[in-house]
C-alpha cells in the first residue's frame, strides 16, 4: 500500500542513514550563522512539499546549510530560493513570491518541490552514496502524486537523479543529456522531463541563468500540462 505524503514526511524527518550528513545537519543547527543566532535551526531531513494534486515535480539538488536547514523547507530562506519563488510567483504556480519560513503562508498550486538529497552536505556536494539514500524518498512521493505529469529538474545531479530510479530503468540514457531548456518526452506512464540551470546563487549572479531564462522554463512547464 503505498503511503500518503504525511506518512512519507514523518518518516523521512526521523532519517539518519548517512552519518557524515547527519553530524554536518546537526553542527551547522547548532553552532548557527551570525545573522541567524536568535533562530531555531531545523536540522533535520527536509522532507518535500506543495501540492498533494500537482502535475509537476520540481527536482533540486540539496537543502542550503543556512536555507532549507534552517527553515525546513525546501528552497526557503536562501539565495536560489529568492530567485525560484517569484518565477513561480509570476508564472502563477505560488501564492507569493517570497519564501522565509514554514508559516510565511506560502501556498503551491500545481506544483510539488523536493531534492535529490534531504539533508544539508558540506559544501552542498552530496556523495554518490548519499544520493542513493535519499532517493527511496523520491520514489515514494512521486508514487503518491497520482496526477503527476512532468518533472523540472534544477541542474544536471538532479537529472541523473531522477533518471537513476527503478521506474527510468528502460530509458536510453545517453540520450537523455543535461542542458538548459532541454525538453524530453520520456515513456508511456511517465512524466515528461524539463531541465533547467539551478537557482543556485552561483549561476544567478553571474548571469548563466537569468530571469526571463528562468520565466521561459515555467511558462513551457505550463504549457505542457493537459
Amino acid at each position: 500500500m503505498e503511503k500518503s505524503l504525511d506518512e512519507i514526511e514523518q518518516a523521512l524527518v526521523a532519517c539518519r542513514k548517512c552519518p557524515r550528513l547527519v553530524a554536518w545537519r546537526e553542527y551547522v543547527a547548532h553552532v548557527k550563522r551570525r545573522a541567524y543566532r536568535d533562530q531555531d535551526y531545523w536540522g533535520k531531513p527536509v522532507p518535500g512539499f506543495g501540492d498533494p494534486d500537482a502535475r509537476i515535480f520540481i527536482l533540486g539538488l540539496a537543502p542550503g546549510a543556512h536555507g532549507s536547514n534552517r527553515t525546513g523547507r525546501m528552497f526557503t530562506g536562501d539565495g536560489s530560493g529568492n530567485f525560484l519563488y517569484p518565477a513561480l510567483f509570476k508564472a502563477g504556480f505560488a501564492s507569493q513570491p517570497e519564501a522565509t519560513t514554514r508559516m510565511d503562508g506560502l501556498v503551491l498550486r500545481d506544483l510539488f518541490i523536493a531534492a535529490v538529497c534531504r539533508c544539508a552536505p558540506p559544501e552542498n556536494k552530496p556523495t554518490k552514496d548519499e544520493i542513493a539514500n535519499c532517493l527511496p524518498w523520491l520514489v515514494q512521493e512521486m508514487k503518491a502524486l497520482s496526477k503527476l505529469q512532468g518533472v523540472v529538474v534544477l541542474g544536471k545531479i538532479a537529472l541523473e537523479g531522477l533518471l537513476s530510479l527503478p521506474a527510468f530503468a528502460a530509458l536510453p540514457k545517453k540520450q537523455f543529456t543535461f542542458g538548459h531548456d532541454r525538453f524530453y518526452e520520456t515513456l508511456p506512464g511517465l512524466p515528461w522531463i524539463l531541465c533547467s540551470y539551478h537557482p543556485s546563487l552561483q549561476n544567478t549572479q553571474t548571469g548563466r541563468l537569468t530571469a526571463e531564462m528562468f520565466d521561459r522554463i515555467w511558462q513551457e512547464a505550463k504549457s505542457k500540462l493537459y
